[in-house]
């Protein structure tokens, strides 16, 4: 049953990171770094559960796994996502090798969950920016279609966080959703907090 479990965790995790992940998101290192982790954790629990080891053997696994660190300039959150779903993977392939149709059900769950939390078709991605403008807008409409404007997207919600009227600035948390056509920045997709985006007066 441990070869059939592995033919079915190659096959996931090949549907998450390449077909799921790399299709939509295009970062090879990741799609590198989620392979290696389910490959190893399931290479790792298959051993143990192999073996029979106890209880605390498995809380030692989970307590070398939380080292991992998984805190970067260059991940985002969703990137995260998939790497506990790449974990979850191999910790149920070797573990439920003995039971076919469980492992197969939790294959799918897994699968068509990210399948549909990421997709940009049934949940379309509102954007992030940290906005910095060196005007400071009254007029609530004005300062929607100066962001919209710049962003080249639809606001969705402002929320100002500074106002500054002796340097004659102002600081706006702004999310939007950009057109399906316009490709989005490397810095939103790929940072948990966006850079700062400073705007010139028109």
């Amino acid at each position: 049953m441990i070869w059939f479990a592995l033919a079915v965790d190659l096959t996931a995790i090949t549907l998450l990171a390449h077909v799921l992940y790399f299709r939509r998101h295009g970062r090879r290192d990741l799609l590198l770094a989620y392979v290696a982790l389910n490959t190893g954790i399931f290479g790792i629990v298959a051993m143990l559960t192999q073996r029979e080891v106890g209880l605390a053997v498995g809380f030692g696994l989970f307590g070398v796994l939380s080292i991992l660190r998984l805190r970067s300039d260059t991940i985002s959150q969703g990137e995260i996502g998939y790497y506990f779903t790449a974990i979850a993977l191999g910790l149920v392939n070797a573990v439920a090798a003995a039971s076919p149709w469980m492992l197969l059900g939790l294959n799918a769950l897994l699968l068509a969950v990210m399948f549909v939390v990421d997709s940009p078709r049934l949940l379309p991605r509102d954007e992030r920016r940290v906005v910095t403008l060196d005007v400071v807008h009254e007029d609530p409409v004005a300062l929607r279609q100066d962001l919209e404007a710049r962003l080249r997207g639809r606001v969705r919600r402002i929320d100002v966080t500074e106002v500054d009227y002796v340097r004659d600035l102002m600081v706006v948390d702004v999310r939007f959703r950009a057109p399906d056509s316009a490709p989005a920045e490397p810095s939103a997709r790929t940072a948990v907090f966006p850079p700062l985006v400073r705007a010139g007066r028109r």
